[in-house]
């Protein structure tokens, strides 16, 4: 329901910390306008995509760990 991808892709490409800190308030005010039942469902699809976004970086990490890449 909520496009995660989109605030992640956009965070990625900010050219500064402000441009970051600035998609990161547009999140908190999208949450802040959602009735409580929707809260609930912003929170839980957010830990799924963040849980997803930690595990491909761990399986990206280990793909150039065991190529040598790191060394």
């Amino acid at each position: 329901m909520f496009d995660f991808t989109k605030f992640h892709y956009r965070s990625i490409n900010a050219t500064d910390d402000a441009e970051r800190a600035s998609i990161n308030q547009e999140l908190k005010d999208l949450y802040a306008t959602l009735p409580e039942e929707q809260k609930k469902v912003f929170n839980e699809e957010l830990q799924t995509f963040l849980m997803g976004q930690y595990k491909r970086l761990g399986t990206d990490y280990e793909a150039i760990k065991e190529s040598g890449a790191l060394n």
